[in-house]
């Protein structure tokens, strides 16, 4: 049996400047370590992340897939950017 996966939106905010970020984890909390320490993917490094948004998939595939989707839909991640 596999352990869950997620997929995961985070957000940060930089004057005006408001971002988010789409990734996948088997441990969110630890991921949100990772990229508040400035070792996880580079478009994070410098910046203070908050999660906005999680979905959990039983597998890693499964998260991998909807991460994809998520990374290309605009509008969703600009609806939670607006909650920064």
């Amino acid at each position: 049996m596999t352990a869950p996966a997620f997929v995961y939106v985070l957000g940060s905010v930089s004057g005006a400047d408001r971002r988010t970020y789409v990734g996948w984890s088997v441990d969110i909390d630890q991921r949100l370590v990772t990229h508040n320490a400035g070792l996880g993917a580079r478009s994070t490094r410098g910046r203070v992340w908050v999660l906005l948004y999680a979905e959990r998939y039983p597998t890693r595939r499964e998260a991998m897939s909807r991460e994809v989707f998520l990374k290309r839909d605009r509008r969703f991640r600009a609806a939670l950017a607006k909650l920064l």
